[in-house]
C-alpha cells in the first residue's frame, strides 16, 4: 500500500483491497474513509465490501463518493462530517488518492488557510496548487460551518421514519443516515384505540425516542423548517442546514384540533374526548365505564386521516362494553360521518353492519362536526343532503369521541415538495417524488391514495429502502408498492373484522381465509392485534426485520 501521511489525523492513498484492512488496522489506522464512486473500473471493490472488511478489522468507514471535477460543497461537508465522527487515524483513499487528498485540503481550508493545506498536501506529494483560488473561495471558507450533510436524511422519526432507516442500514450497514425529528418520545399509536377501550393502558404505547433510532443512525433532535430541494438540503428551527444526497420524507400528519370551533379550549374534559391524542385516550375509557345513560357521539371528518377505521373503533368498543353491561337500551349511540359510507372497501361492510345493528346505533352520512360547546355539551354539525343541500343542526350529548380533520404540516404544505393538495407529491408505485427524483416519501404525509395507517407504512418502508439504494448507485428503481394498508377493526372486545387491502379497494389478504377471513369477525385476527402486533412493532418493524413485507423485486431490476 502506497499511505501517504498528510498529519497525524490522517493518511491518504491509491484504492486498497479487501485484506489491507486488516494490516491497516494493525498500522494503528481505525477509520476509512473511500472517495471513490462503486464500479469506476473493473474489479474495483465495493464500498459495501470494503466496508464489510473494514468492520471485521475493527475499523469505521465512511463512503464519500466523488468525482475530481465535480466536487461540491455538500462532499466537501461530508468529508468534514467524517473527520469530526470518525475515531482516528483515519486513512482516505481513491484511485490515485488525489480526491481524498483534495477533500480534505477543501474541508481544512477555513480554519488551516490555503497556504496551509496546501502545503500539507504537497508535502504527501500531491500537487493541488489549482485549488487555491476554490480554497479562498466563500465555498470553501464555509464548507461544514452552517450545516452538516449525509447520504440520507430522513424528516421524521415516526412509524414511517424509523422503519426506513432500519431497512437501509439492513441493506447497506455503512451508509450515512441522519435523522430529524424534535420529539422526545416515540408513541404505537395504533394502541391509542386500545387505551379508549380499557384493553392498553397508555404508558405501554410510548418509549424514549433515544431508544427506538436504530445504532449507527445519527439523530438530530431538531425541527425541519423548510425544504429546499432545488438545493439538496433542509432548514432547521435553529438557522441550520442539512445537505443530503437522497430525502426521505416522513413527517407524519398534522391533527387539525381548531378546525372544530371550541373543541380545543373543551377536550379532555365535559365529556369531550378522543382515542387521536395519548393524554385523552384514557379519559376516553373513563367516560365509557361512567356512562351510564344518555346520547354518546362518535364523529369522522373528512378524508384523508390516519387510519380511517379508528372513529369507528372508538363506537364498536364502547357499545361492546355497554352491551356486556346491559347499557344499551339506555345509550344512544349515533356515529356522525362526513363520508357517504360506513367503510370505503365494500367487502367489510356486512360485517360492520352486524355490529353497528348489535349497538343500535344510528348512522349519520354527510354529518361533519363543524363546532363544540363543552360547558353545554352541545354539538354542531354541517349535514349535507343526497341533493348537495347544507343544513346545520346542534346536537345535545353527554359523551362525545372526536376525530379531528387532518392535514399535511404546514412546513409541508408550503415546500416545493407540496402537491395542489398540501401533500408530499409522489409517484404511487416507487414512492419517488415526481419532480426531485432524489427525494421519497412515505406514511401520512405522502400524497398517496392508499389508507393511512401503520400497516401501510412498514409494507412502504422496506420498499423506499431498495428505491433510495437504486438510485444512489444509478440502478433501475426494483420495487413496487400496492398500496397495502391494514385496518383491524376492533368490533368487539376479542374479535376483529381484519381489513386489508391496496389501491383501488383490492384485496390483498395476508392470511389465506381458512386461518383469518378478514371479512368476518375473527378472535385470532383479535389476538394479532392485541398481542402480536405491538411487538412486531417495537422489535421487528422499527428494527428492520421485514416480517411479511420484505419487497417482491423487479426481476430487471434485481
Amino acid at each position: 500500500m502506497d499511505i501517504r501521511k498528510i498529519n497525524d489525523s490522517i493518511s491518504v492513498s491509491p484504492q486498497i483491497r479487501l485484506d489491507d484492512t486488516h494490516e491497516l488496522a494493525r498500522l494503528g489506522f481505525r477509520s476509512i474513509i473511500s472517495s471513490r464512486p462503486d464500479g469506476e473500473e473493473d474489479g474495483q471493490p465495493n464500498a459495501e465490501s470494503i466496508c464489510m472488511a473494514a468492520a471485521g478489522a475493527g475499523l469505521e468507514f465512511r463512503h464519500i463518493p466523488v468525482i475530481a471535477s465535480s466536487i461540491t460543497e455538500r462532499d466537501v461537508t461530508l468529508f468534514a462530517d467524517a473527520m469530526k465522527d470518525l475515531p482516528r487515524p483515519i486513512l482516505a483513499f481513491c484511485r490515485s488518492g488525489t480526491r481524498a487528498a483534495m477533500l480534505w485540503a477543501l474541508s481544512e481550508a477555513a480554519d488551516k488557510g490555503a497556504d496551509t493545506a496546501l502545503a500539507a498536501t504537497m508535502s504527501a506529494g500531491y500537487d493541488l496548487e489549482r485549488l487555491r483560488p476554490r480554497l479562498r473561495s466563500p465555498g470553501a471558507l464555509n464548507a461544514g460551518k452552517a450545516s452538516v450533510a449525509c447520504d440520507v436524511l430522513i424528516v421524521g422519526a415516526g412509524a414511517a421514519g424509523i422503519a426506513t432507516a432500519a431497512s437501509l442500514l439492513k441493506r447497506r450497514k455503512c451508509m450515512n443516515i441522519i435523522l430529524v425529528d424534535p420529539a422526545e418520545r416515540h408513541a404505537y399509536q395504533p394502541g391509542w384505540t386500545m387505551v379508549g377501550g380499557g384493553i392498553f393502558k397508555p404508558e405501554d404505547t410510548i418509549r424514549p425516542m433515544a431508544d427506538v433510532i436504530p445504532s449507527g443512525i445519527r439523530w438530530e433532535k431538531a425541527a425541519v423548517v423548510e425544504f429546499d430541494p432545488d438545493h439538496d438540503r433542509v432548514v432547521l428551527a435553529d438557522g441550520r442546514r442539512i445537505d443530503y444526497r437522497m430525502m426521505v420524507a416522513a413527517p407524519g400528519i398534522e391533527l387539525n384540533w381548531s378546525a372544530i370551533e371550541g373543541l380545543e379550549e373543551t377536550l379532555g374534559r365535559n365529556g369531550v374526548t378522543s382515542n387521536y391524542r395519548y393524554d385523552t385516550a384514557p379519559y376516553t375509557w373513563s367516560l365509557v365505564q361512567n356512562l351510564k345513560g344518555g346520547r354518546a357521539l362518535f364523529t369522522q371528518p373528512p378524508m384523508p386521516i390516519k387510519c380511517a377505521g379508528a372513529p369507528q373503533k372508538a363506537m364498536y368498543l364502547s357499545g361492546d362494553h355497554w352491551f356486556r353491561q346491559g347499557r344499551i337500551p339506555d345509550i344512544a349511540i349515533e356515529f356522525h360521518n362526513a363520508g357517504p359510507v360506513l367503510f370505503g372497501v365494500k367487502e367489510y361492510v356486512p360485517a360492520l353492519m352486524e355490529y353497528v345493528k348489535k349497538y343500535r346505533a344510528d348512522l349519520n352520512f354527510g354529518s361533519r362536526l363543524v363546532a363544540v360547546d363543552g360547558a353545554k355539551k352541545e354539538a354542531r354539525f354541517a349535514r349535507t343532503a343526497t341533493d348537495g343541500t347544507l343544513t346545520e343542526e346542534t346536537l345535545g350529548f353527554d359523551m362525545i369521541h372526536v376525530c379531528p380533520p387532518q392535514i399535511a404540516p404546514g412546513f409541508v404544505r408550503n415546500s416545493p415538495l407540496a402537491s395542489q393538495a398540501g401533500w408530499i407529491e409522489v409517484d404511487e408505485t416507487s414512492l419517488q417524488h415526481k419532480r426531485y427524483p432524489n427525494v421519497f416519501s412515505l406514511g401520512d404525509a405522502a400524497g398517496t391514495s392508499n389508507a393511512k395507517t401503520a400497516a401501510a407504512a412498514r409494507k412502504q418502508a422496506p420498499i423506499v429502502a431498495e428505491n433510495v439504494i437504486a438510485v444512489l448507485d444509478g440502478r433501475p428503481m426494483p420495487a413496487v408498492y400496492d398500496g397495502y394498508g391494514s385496518c383491524p377493526l376492533t368490533v368487539e372486545r376479542g374479535k376483529i373484522v381484519l381489513a386489508e387491502f391496496g389501491y383501488g379497494g383490492k384485496l390483498l389478504p395476508t392470511f389465506p381465509t381458512w386461518v383469518i377471513d378478514g371479512t368476518r369477525p375473527s378472535s385470532l385476527a383479535w389476538y394479532l392485534k392485541s398481542e402480536a402486533l405491538p411487538p412486531i412493532y417495537w422489535h421487528g418493524m422499527l428494527k428492520g426485520r421485514e416480517w411479511l413485507v420484505s419487497p417482491n423485486l423487479r426481476k430487471e431490476a434485481a
